[in-house]
């Protein structure tokens, strides 16, 4: 109940003090997304009924021009489980929360952040934050912490990003400091993400020693006429530790017709002796606004050595 308290208030007082000090021509915007759904879950032990919040949120971001053709860029944002079962004091987590500078050179920012692997795929998860997230096959869906990132200015639609993780030491199960290598992430983007300035979007993205593990990903998602939307990825994945490897795919596809778009995809991790992995999963949205959404979903994990799972829900996104 502190944290969230503290988190209101801090909120409040940037919002207060963006409406008050205008001459400064600070820039903020208090933003974000309840996203809750009625679910019927098994995974493994036997059918329940769940009400679960998806990555819902708040958070506030903003700039402030200076001199120079300078200017300051910030966001502090914050998971919030509108379900209300999440552990005491876990009810409000930290999401991406950095500080930096944009210019003509690009932008440098400082603080939490995700990675240019998980920034690079773009929007082809068409099921993000659900059950069917691809990071519950693949690793490399990681925010970090002590980061610093830059990205250059777009060249041809081109963009390159760096991300530099330093390794502060981390204490073990014994409670002794451990040092934690230093790790990189970078990736190249072309277009747009969004597909509203292009149609089509593509990147190559790597992760080195990123919370142990080396990855190479490869994404592209285009417009393809009609209404549809077409995506696919890439990926193969080395856990430094112990040279395990996998190689994955991805597919997904999505057909808008009027205020319903149709949603499906498909992910498959193939791990080096054996214990595969695969999920297919099929949904539609229905749109009541801009902000509000109905959505549908059922994801089926086939696993060869744990448990199966499946989860088939309904549920509401609204933005703002």
């Amino acid at each position: 109940m502190k944290h969230n308290k503290i988190v209101v208030a801090l909120l409040s007082s940037f919002t207060l003090s963006a409406l008050a000090l205008p001459a400064l021509a600070a820039d903020v915007k208090v933003y974000g997304k309840a996203n809750v759904s009625l679910q019927s879950s098994d995974e493994g032990e036997g059918r329940f009924t769940e009400v679960k919040s998806n990555a819902s949120r708040i958070g506030l971001k903003g700039s402030h021009e200076l001199d120079d053709g300078l200017k300051v860029i910030y966001k502090a944002e914050f998971q919030v489980d509108l379900d209300g079962d999440s552990e005491k004091g876990k009810s409000i987590t930290d999401r991406n929360q950095y500080v930096g500078l944009a210019g003509g050179f690009g932008e440098v920012l400082l603080g939490k952040n995700d990675t240019m692997m998980k920034q690079s795929q773009g929007k082809v998860d068409l099921f993000s934050d659900l059950n069917a997230d691809i990071k519950h096959l693949w690793k490399g869906e990681n925010r970090m912490s002590n980061t610093v990132s830059y990205k250059t200015p777009s060249f041809n639609n081109f963009k390159v990003g760096v991300t530099y993780i330093a390794g502060e030491p981390v204490e073990n199960e014994d409670g002794d400091l451990v040092d934690v290598d230093d790790a990189v992430s970078v990736a190249v983007f072309y277009g747009d993400a969004k597909l509203k300035k292009s149609d089509l979007y593509a990147s190559v993205a790597f992760d080195s020693e990123v919370k142990g593990y080396d990855i190479t990903r490869a994404t592209v998602q285009a417009k393809v006429g009609g209404g549809f939307v077409l995506g696919a990825m890439i990926q193969t994945q080395e856990k430094v530790e112990t040279g395990a490897e996998m190689d994955g795919y991805m597919v997904s596809a999505k057909y808008k017709m009027d205020k319903v778009t149709f949603k499906g995809q498909y992910q498959v991790a193939e791990f080096d002796g054996g214990d595969d992995k695969s999920g297919v999963t099929v949904g539609a949205d229905y749109a009541l606004a801009k902000s509000t959404k109905l959505y549908t979903f059922y994801t089926s994990f086939d696993m060869d050595t744990a448990e199966d799972q499946d989860y088939l829900a309904v549920g509401i996104e609204y933005k703002f």
